[in-house]
């Protein structure tokens, strides 16, 4: 059994919580308010408070008194909402909680945005902050989430990186996308995952000892187009695609963490509407 603490308890953070506590561990999930640490423990999760704006004291002090082994970071950057300057922050304090509270491993869920613009196959090298700082083809998004991996990597922790592809599950079905999307190609891959599966690797990849960073999306997909067509079909929608296109783009490739030994609940991104 470890004793995990998970930074961030939303739509993906609070069921990775329940999950590893239903196979075993101590779990702690944090939210930034004390109504929604209340939230947590209504539905039966340990939950604490913890706002990363404050800096690293409040959740070092939480990780030393609960002798967290495993911290997870599963908070999104915040690019919607404009605030992406202060995912980096968020981070720096939270490798520098980990490391006063001598937290022996910290997960970093990541995202599959940190990838440049290019039509082409795309594995965990393809990403490096290096490459970011030397190629416009790179995003202001994606350097940001780099600058943060780049933190926990020469940080000297134990760690992972899990890039998750774009996410689906309950009260996330691609239907409800469709209509906001611009335009959708039959040439552009639909990088996806399932919360189950997104859960189940970061899981894998918390409970690994090797400092490394993966991949985690559906092994095998079709177009944007294709995918999304099928997503309104499955929900009786009549409602049209956004204007078709035939603009390439990346796939993402998943094989090192399924060389690393995790299996996939979802083998295909059609069994994922």
């Amino acid at each position: 059994m470890k004793t995990i603490s998970i930074i961030g308890g939303g739509w993906l953070g609070k069921p990775l919580g329940q999950y590893l506590s239903s196979i075993g561990h101590k779990v702690y999930v944090s939210k930034t308010t004390s109504e929604g640490v209340e939230a947590l423990t209504q539905s039966g999760v340990d939950g604490f408070r913890c706002d990363l704006n404050q800096g690293a004291t409040e959740l070092s002090q939480h990780l030393t008194a609960t002798a967290s082994e495993i911290v997870i970071g599963c908070f999104p950057p915040g690019f919607r909402k404009g605030a992406g300057d202060q995912y980096l922050h968020h981070w720096k304090a939270l490798i520098e909680a980990a490391k006063e509270s001598k937290a022996k491993r910290v997960v970093m869920v990541s995202s599959t945005t940190v990838y440049p613009s290019l039509a082409t196959d795309m594995v965990e090298e393809d990403a490096t902050l290096a490459q970011a700082e030397q190629n416009p083809l790179f995003s202001d998004n994606g350097t940001i989430m780099l600058r943060a991996e780049e933190a926990l990597i020469s940080s000297g922790l134990n760690f992972a990186i899990v890039r998750c592809s774009g996410l689906v599950g309950p009260n996330r079905h691609p239907a409800r996308f469709a209509s906001k999307l611009k335009q959708v190609s039959q040439k552009a891959p639909a990088n996806m995952i399932h919360l189950q599966d997104a859960i189940g690797a970061i899981s894998f990849m918390a409970l690994t000892d090797i400092s490394t960073t993966v991949n985690a999306t559906t092994p095998n997909t079709v177009s944007k187009a294709e995918f999304y067509q099928a997503a309104l079909n499955a929900v009786g929608s009549a409602e049209p695609l956004p204007p078709i296109t035939q603009q390439a783009d990346k796939r993402i490739v998943a094989n090192k963490l399924s060389e690393l030994g995790y299996r996939f609940h979802f083998k295909h991104t059609l069994e994922l509407v």
